[in-house]
């Protein structure tokens, strides 16, 4: 197990260094009410007290109540400043203009909610010179679990390296309420989702792979087709060069 102590002392260092850097006057990060943005919203508001948690109901009935509910908890525990911005009715017009013109599948329909998330937080950031927090884990980026430029855009991830296992165990070091650690993960995009259940494998079977190498092989099978099929979204663009 991680040094917990010695990890929040050099992860808010380096939230640190990236502000002043950057000449950054604060950051703003979206508080879902769920692990990994829980733990980056105390771990900026250790390192910067301009630290701020947008919460951005989406058209999930769950964003609008247990959600909301954990988000606001947090943040209230932590001393996180918050605002709620509803994109709801942005959705729903994307949806009808764009349905106009294109037959809208499932997968584009899914990936709506956390571009316009990605949107408005690079919008706030940029009216009131915040940088954009990222708050995706290692278990999510391997799997490729991640929306590309939606929440996988960010200008800097102080847990990107870190598993769910270990968010877990981080949040518990940090006095996080319990009903953080007991949620089922989920990313809201729609009613009843939960990741383990749209993966079809379990966190505890990817942190296995990735922190000993110690998994079944059906699990296996799924998490290298996952991984395999995700590269894209780990590198940036291609490009012509001559």
């Amino acid at each position: 197990m991680r040094d917990y102590g010695i990890e929040t002392k050099k992860r808010v260092e380096f939230i640190r260094s990236i502000i002043k850097s950057s000449g950054a006057d604060g950051v703003v990060f979206g508080n879902s009410g769920g692990k990994d943005c829980a733990l980056v919203g105390i771990l900026c508001k250790m390192a910067c007290d301009n630290t701020l948690g947008l919460i951005m109901p989406c058209g999930s009935r769950r964003n609008y109540e247990i959600d909301k509910t954990d988000a606001e908890t947090i943040a209230q525990q932590f001393d996180i400043a918050t605002r709620l911005i509803d994109l709801s009715d942005m959705k729903n017009e994307l949806i009808r203009v764009a349905g106009k013109e294109t037959h809208l599948g499932d997968s584009a329909l899914a990936n709506i909610a956390p571009r316009l998330r990605m949107t408005t937080l690079y919008t706030v950031a940029a009216s009131e010179n915040r940088l954009v927090a990222g708050t995706g884990n290692r278990s999510e980026r391997y799997m490729g679990y991640f929306t590309k430029w939606g929440d996988g855009a960010f200008d800097f991830n102080p847990i990107a390296d870190l598993t769910v296992t270990e968010i877990y165990e981080f949040l518990h070091f940090l006095n996080a309420p319990d009903f953080i650690i007991t949620k089922a993960p989920s990313a809201g995009l729609f009613d009843g989702q939960t990741d383990e259940k749209e993966m079809g494998v379990t966190y505890r079977s990817i942190d296995g792979f990735l922190l000993t190498g110690t998994v079944n092989e059906h699990d296996k099978t799924i998490i290298e087709r996952f991984h395999k099929s995700s590269e894209h979204k780990r590198k940036m663009p291609a490009v012509f060069e001559e």
